[in-house]
């Protein structure tokens, strides 16, 4: 794991991974280890590739995370939601690797990862992952998406 040496993406150009599967996501070092507070990525723009179809999917995801020792790369995170791409994932397999990518790599207290994908069908399908409950002490936002009208 890269926890004491300079971020691989960050400050460099860098190129759309292939894959998240293999995606190595940039941890840094918590400026604050000895506090709970939340962080919130948020990302209107998640595409991925139905496996059944191979038509794209669109949907929105955001993640909430009390940090422990590392801190999430906003550019290694933006790169890892971009190789997602051209991954053949169902909605759930999508959401579930983002929140285990995050867990395996910068091991947080604590964190939701919450998926809004636009309806195919007429359906719209929401998908939720956490690791735990989450620590009392911290305030986290509401979520509160409604990219198209449908969604209550």
């Amino acid at each position: 794991m890269k926890t004491t040496k300079k971020p691989e993406y960050l400050g460099s150009k860098s190129k759309i991974p292939e894959s998240p599967q293999d995606f190595i996501i940039d941890g840094i070092k918590n400026p604050h280890p000895n506090k709970d507070y939340v962080i919130r990525f948020s990302s209107p723009e998640l595409t991925s590739i139905c496996p059944i179809t191979s038509q794209p999917d669109f949907g929105c995801v955001i993640l909430d995370y009390v940090p422990k020792n590392l801190i999430l790369e906003s550019k290694s995170f933006k790169l890892f939601l971009f190789s997602f791409r051209n991954f053949g994932g169902f909605h759930e397999d999508c959401t579930i690797l983002i929140g285990k990518k995050i867990e395996k790599f910068i091991k947080p207290k604590w964190l939701r990862v919450a998926s809004f994908w636009n309806p195919r069908g007429g359906i719209p399908i929401d998908v939720f992952y956490q690791n735990g409950k989450k620590p009392d002490n911290v305030y986290v936002e509401k979520l509160n998406v409604s990219p198209y009208t449908g969604r209550f």
